[in-house]
Parts: C-alpha cells; sequence; structure tokens
C-alpha cells in the first residue's frame, strides 16, 4: 500500500513538474560534476555535488545501466558532467568517478559505475530529502538511496510525502 502511495505521489509530482517546466528550470548544470564530502547533521558524511547538495543513486542501477528517463528526472535530476570534462572528487570521496552516457545524450557522473542524482525537493546544501524513497516511472521502479562510500547513514532521514 505505501509503495502505491509513492508511485502516484511521484506521477503527480512529475506531471506538475513537467507542466511548470520542471525539467527545463532544473537541468543539470555545469557547476555539478565534482563529487564532494558534507557532513549532515544527524546522517553524517554525505556525498555531494559542487553545491553542497546531496547524491543519490537508486539500487536498480547499481550496474551502470539507466532506467530513471523522462519524467523521472524532474524528481531525481541527473549529475551532469560539462562538455568532455572528466568528473572530480575530493580525496575523502571514496569509488572511482567516471562518465556515463545517458539515453538522452547527457553525460552523467557515476560513482563506481552508478549514475548520480540530486532529489527535487533537496533545495538546500545537506538536505537529505530522498533517502530511502520508493518510486516508479513507468515500468521502472527505484529505491533511492544516499551516496556514503559504503558508510551506513545514522538515524533515519525524513522521507517526503510526495
Amino acid at each position: 500500500m505505501m509503495q502505491a502511495r509513492n508511485v502516484v505521489r511521484a506521477i503527480v509530482l512529475a506531471l506538475i513538474a513537467a507542466a511548470c517546466g520542471g525539467a527545463a528550470a532544473r537541468s543539470p548544470g555545469s557547476a555539478a560534476a565534482t563529487v564532494s564530502v558534507r557532513q549532515v547533521m544527524g546522517v553524517g558524511s554525505v556525498y555531494t555535488d559542487s553545491q553542497g547538495r546531496s547524491l543519490y543513486s537508486p539500487m536498480q542501477e547499481a550496474s551502470g545501466k539507466i532506467s530513471c528517463t523522462g519524467s523521472c528526472t524532474s524528481i531525481w535530476i541527473p549529475l551532469a558532467a560539462p562538455g568532455t570534462a572528466s568528473p572530480t572528487k575530493a580525496p575523502s570521496v571514496k569509488g572511482a568517478v567516471s562518465v556515463i552516457t545517458r539515453p538522452d545524450g547527457i553525460r552523467q557522473v557515476a560513482l563506481d559505475g552508478a549514475p548520480l542524482y540530486r532529489f527535487y525537493q533537496d533545495t538546500a546544501a545537506g538536505e537529505v530529502n530522498g533517502n530511502g524513497i520508493m518510486d516508479a516511472f513507468g515500468t521502472a521502479s527505484f529505491t533511492w538511496h544516499l551516496e556514503t562510500g559504503g558508510a551506513p547513514v545514522k538515524g533515519t532521514p525524513a522521507v517526503p510525502g510526495y
């Protein structure tokens, strides 16, 4: 029942975001090609983009196969690598950063082969509103987790009722 509500909420929000130009308004930026680490109160170390916003990856894309496409990217914004530049990482980031070319042609930053995303409800540095969310877009279902370099997340961040 909870998963069905999450699916309905994801669909409604994707439609609202699309109607408001959500994908265009949140298109991946060129300043987002660095993976860093930030301490988040009550959570611990979280991997972030160059603006300090938390990074997520769905379990279902761990192999590097992109399934979050279309309206999914209005909710989960791909971390883009600009032009032909290689992504960088802070020395404290564990794992290898690389680039995966998405079906739409955008070059997306990956960590150990898993594509990285930002959550649209994380509007400021240090917010972690997307951890543990389960949703579906089309026939693809996802379970989203904060990227932490393998360290367990301390506490249980709130899962918003989107």
